[in-house]
């Protein structure tokens, strides 16, 4: 399917904003919604609201198999063993906090080890910060290359036997880096460390099989990958996940309450207590549909030809620093213009209405490991084209003019 048909189902790209036509450029932050997903949303709430799991009625029958076919889909699409694998969450943060307070508080003792990145998003950094406070674990970061990418000679010499988990993004929302989480992973199980990946970048855009991975968790989020905000999941291991404590709990993920003391459902209900996301879990299932039926081969193949277009004409641009790795990157490329702010280089491109993010993304230690306060970043998806690049570099040049006294 070629992209100008592509862009066709997107409502929300048929719009002028500040009489421009809107170049969409900060689908890293959260991804636009396609017709079939809208759809799969409004149909649910016109015909078959209800609660899952609990009445026998006909529209109880429909949306509980609407939500339970859409954790088959998760499970599918990122190659999970069974759906008993795959936990309906809010999102990315909140499944990365269930594994770090269902599963590190629970292995973690004083002295042990949690090895992260520099890189990691506030959502893979700051559960593992409470984890290893409230267990007196020590949190350690693999150095980072000049690049920001990650050598696996520092890997193994900065996991030990004394480390528990390893928790690594696959994909920098801010480097675009796309680490090494399979050899990552063989290095932490090869100390008896448990590997957790943060895929809510990568999961929009590269084929994923967590078995070939051998990541024991990897948490996504929909909205990043053409679903509704709200709705993501935890993929564990069974035997993992079996072991593991509720940290939520209420009903629905019960088997049998007492007075004093309860018992937990099977996996997955049991970490899925009170009434759950239902319509997010709905959209999510048609955003895989929609990916699917366009291809992750595809998506991945034509972000890659424009982040390349992206980087060779914003090269171009005097006094404009593009950082991480130039070459084996996602579609995101992440820069500062000369002096200027990046809310001020923001608000000048959606006066021209083009929307990037601007600041620290959620990422203040690499901010300072960058050694700036903040910076720009535009992101593409399925539906960008070289044209948005085109207008964003022009954008930036008139951005550059009218701010030329803070240029280099």
């Amino acid at each position: 399917m070629k992209t100008s048909e592509i862009r066709e189902l997107f409502p929300i790209l048929n719009q002028e904003v500040n009489g421009h036509p809107l170049v969409y450029l900060d689908s890293a932050a959260t991804s636009q919604k396609p017709v079939s997903v809208i759809e799969a949303v409004k149909h649910y709430y016109e015909w078959d609201n209800s609660n899952v799991h609990r009445g026998v009625h006909t529209l109880g029958s429909r949306a509980t198999d609407a939500y339970e076919g859409a954790r088959e889909k998760v499970a599918k699409f990122i190659h999970a063993k069974s759906t008993e694998e795959i936990i309906f969450t809010r999102g990315t943060t909140t499944a990365l906090n269930m594994v770090a307070s269902g599963y590190a508080r629970a292995v973690c003792r004083e002295g042990d080890e949690i090895v992260i990145t520099p890189m990691e998003h506030h959502s893979n950094l700051i559960p593992w910060q409470q984890a290893a406070k409230a267990t007196g674990a020590v949190l350690k970061y693999i150095p980072l290359q000049p690049d920001g990418s990650i050598r696996l000679e520092d890997v193994e010499q900065t996991i030990t036997e004394r480390t528990k988990v390893v928790s690594v993004t696959y994909v920098s929302n801010v480097l675009g880096v796309v680490n090494p989480v399979k050899e990552i992973a063989a290095i932490a199980h090869r100390y008896g460390a448990k590997m957790v990946v943060d895929g809510a970048q990568s999961t929009p855009h590269l084929k994923v099989d967590v078995q070939d991975l051998d990541c024991d968790f990897y948490a996504l989020s929909g909205h990043k990958m053409c679903a509704p905000t709200g709705i993501g999941a935890l993929y564990g291991k069974k035997e993992l996940l079996q072991n593991m404590e509720p940290i939520e709990f209420g009903g629905e993920m019960i088997d049998h309450v007492d007075l004093y003391e309860s018992t937990w459902k099977d996996l997955p209900w049991k970490f899925e207590g009170g009434t759950p996301i239902i319509a997010g879990a709905i959209g999510l299932g048609a955003a895989i549909d929609f990916l699917e039926s366009i291809g992750l081969d595809n998506i991945d193949r034509h972000e890659k030809q424009l982040t390349t277009y992206a980087i060779e004409r914003l090269q171009q641009i005097e006094d404009l620093t593009i950082y991480g790795p130039l070459n084996n990157r996602a579609g995101l490329v992440t820069f500062n213009l000369g002096d200027v702010h990046p809310h001020d280089v923001a608000t000048v491109l959606d006066a021209d209405g083009i929307a990037i993010r601007a600041g620290h993304h959620c990422c203040q230690p690499l901010m300072r490991w960058l050694q700036v306060s903040s910076t720009a970043r535009a992101s593409f998806y399925l539906y960008n084209t070289e044209e948005d690049i085109d207008r964003l570099v022009a954008s930036l040049l008139k951005t550059k003019e009218y701010f030329g006294h803070a240029i280099g």
